[in-house]
């Protein structure tokens, strides 16, 4: 995290400078600045949209009555998007895009799935309290259940069947 943290506030910032010193002798200074907006009112643009989308499908499936896990996840990056679009630069830009388009969210949602699973599971490793609950199989982060394996009567077989009532219903 403390690398991440590093990356983040010494690193990018003197990449992006760098970038735009390349882009500017390259094209001139009056277009790079002429991009950098035009790159900020399309992020601005798209952000506006998804931000509408997402918050129309949180909505529904909290009407419907299920768990909005990918809408707030959604959600969650387009605000992430949104602000790094807003930030001058193309390397921040270019990850605003990838966090914003509908295309390349399902791409960054599993990304963050996958980092915060794996800083969870360091956090409560390094717990006082790991070893007082040992995981089980259906624990959050334990094996998944079902026919796959894991949870009750693991490497069973799934016997497929209905039920019939005495009364005649199904």
């Amino acid at each position: 995290m403390r690398l991440l943290l590093f990356l983040a506030f010494l690193v990018v910032p003197v990449l992006e400078i760098w970038l735009l010193i390349q882009v500017g002798s390259v094209i001139g200074g009056v277009p790079t600045v002429a991009l950098l907006i035009a790159d900020s009112l399309l992020g601005a643009w798209i952000v506006r949209r998804e931000g509408r989308r997402a918050w129309r499908a949180l909505q529904e499936a909290l009407q419907s009555g299920r768990m909005p896990d990918r809408e707030l996840a959604d959600g969650g990056l387009i605000l992430v998007g949104g602000a790094l679009l807003l930030t001058p630069g193309f390397f921040t830009d270019l990850f605003g895009f990838l966090c914003v388009l509908p295309f390349t969210r399902p791409m960054m949602r599993r990304l963050g799935a996958w980092f915060f699973e794996r800083r969870v599971k360091r956090m409560a490793a390094a717990s006082p309290y790991a070893n007082l609950f040992p995981p089980k199989p259906d624990d959050l982060f334990g094996e998944p259940r079902g026919p796959q394996g894991g949870g009750a009567g693991a490497g069973g077989r799934v016997v497929h069947g209905e039920v019939i009532r005495e009364d005649g219903e199904r």
